[in-house]
């Protein structure tokens, strides 16, 4: 029987309930949330037909069992009395209030059922069991999505992204070696954690005072000025189970993220960076302070090997997103791993990168769309991605004046450049101003449903 049909017997029943004067008994809304239990894909309509099969098997085998002497003669009592209460009220009437009687017993104990596992997994929220339990159905029937990335905008990305699909992989730059990771990199030897932690934070369930517990930077204390709360978690999970990739398991097992986050690789990752006027650069943070035009970008160790997981989480992919991100300390690094870059260029499936708002002072200055897709291509040496997604609108002035202080601009739109490099191009508006610190930031949600959008034509 379809939802649909079972919701007009709701309606009958209702009725029957008016006419009775039961009006009290349930809620429209209390009905309602009953009835999604019915919905399709969440297996509960045929477990509840094979315990009624039971029942009825183990009541043959019962009769089969006693030579059917006990079901005979509770057959004869029950006709008894039902022959009875026909002479006392009318079958017309007994019967439909019998019906209606039975159909109310089951409704009540099936929603007292049903609340008591409600309140026993999920008592503290205002959204319903059956509610969650939709939403995890839905979510996990989502499109496998690899996001490859690092810093604030591949977080930002996961943010909306989860809330179409369970089936999340971020994979991770460990090239980090700025502020709270970077100083647990140099006295604690351990991959730097802080893009994998708000990775991690912004793929976790809702779970709000866990997440802020997370994202915590301590303000006072010695030696503890700077870190965050995550980042120190991290680095002991990383010594107590051996290394970060089963850091970043127990610690998505207690935020309950949808999806996983991964490192590119587990080898201990340097940036070098050589400028336009001949200078080398070492150290992911000070490729940005150097103020140069890079041109040319690797690591130490050369070539270093990828995790596997990450690689196997790109071929099974249906869906892969490059970016948001600095192009050459949060993008490009990933790529540096040549199974992650050999991995995505082999995929026949929709591929978009998603280019930067702003230019980035030290990095991109001056970089056009064209030119972010040339140095991605140079640095791997394979075409990775068939489009590229760009902000569709101007900033405000206010913004452009306050970029412009800082020697950043936005990044210019050259469709024939972009055309000729065999990529599509993809305009919309993503774009969002942070209240707190007046930064242009693309919009996790409008970003994620644009990208949805343009995955389901492709």
């Amino acid at each position: 029987m379809s939802t649909g049909s079972f919701k007009h017997t709701l309606r009958r029943i209702k009725n029957f309930k008016l006419y009775l004067g039961l009006t009290h008994y349930r809620s429209p809304r209390m009905v309602n949330q009953w009835f999604k239990w019915l919905a399709p894909g969440l297996f509960v309509k045929r477990w509840m037909a094979i315990s009624a099969t039971g029942v009825l098997v183990a009541s043959l085998g019962l009769a089969i069992w006693t030579g059917m002497t006990p079901i005979y003669y509770i057959l004869q009592l029950l006709k008894n009395f039902l022959g009875w209460i026909t002479t006392v009220i009318p079958n017309y009437i007994s019967g439909p209030l019998m019906i209606a009687l039975g159909i109310l017993l089951v409704l009540w104990s099936q929603t007292r059922s049903l609340n008591s596992i409600s309140e026993a997994f999920h008592p503290a929220g205002d959204e319903q069991l059956i509610d969650r339990l939709l939403s995890h159905r839905r979510l996990l029937r989502g499109p496998k999505i690899v996001a490859i990335g690092g810093g604030t905008g591949l977080s930002t990305l996961l943010r909306g992204l989860k809330q179409y699909s369970a089936n999340i992989t971020a994979i991770v730059t460990v090239a980090d070696d700025g502020g709270s990771s970077g100083r647990l990199r140099r006295e604690m030897g351990v991959l730097p954690p802080g893009d994998i932690r708000n990775c991690l934070a912004s793929l976790a369930d809702e779970e709000r005072l866990l997440t802020e517990l997370f994202q915590y930077r301590f303000t006072a204390g010695d030696g503890l000025t700077g870190h965050s709360f995550g980042n120190l978690f991290l680095t002991a999970m990383s010594d107590i189970e051996g290394d970060l990739e089963q850091a970043i398991a127990a610690c998505s097992k207690v935020l309950a993220i949808r999806g996983q986050v991964l490192p590119a690789t587990l080898t201990d990752v340097h940036l070098w960076a050589k400028l336009a006027d001949g200078r080398r650069i070492h150290g992911e943070s000070s490729i940005t302070e150097a103020k140069g035009k890079i041109v040319t970008i690797g690591c130490i160790p050369p070539n270093p090997p990828a995790l596997p997981k990450a690689v196997q989480a790109i071929l099974e992919a249906d869906f892969i997103i490059i970016g948001p991100g600095s192009l050459y300390t949060s993008i490009i690094p990933n790529l540096l791993v040549p199974e992650i870059a050999e991995a995505v260029a082999s995929r026949n499936v929709p591929r978009i990168y998603v280019c930067n708002i702003m230019t980035q002072p030290g990095e991109t200055d001056g970089y056009s769309v064209s030119d972010h897709i040339k140095a991605i291509d140079k640095a791997c040496g394979y075409q990775l991605f068939d489009a590229v997604l760009t902000q569709g609108t101007v900033p405000s002035a206010q913004a452009l004046i306050r970029y412009a202080q800082e020697n950043s601009h936005p990044v210019t739109l050259d469709r024939d450049s972009v055309k000729q490099l065999g990529r599509r191009i993809v305009m919309s508006n993503i774009m969002d101003v942070d209240e707190k610190t007046g930064y242009l930031r693309h919009n996790p949600y409008r970003l994620a449903q644009v990208l949805l959008r343009w995955y389901n034509k492709n």
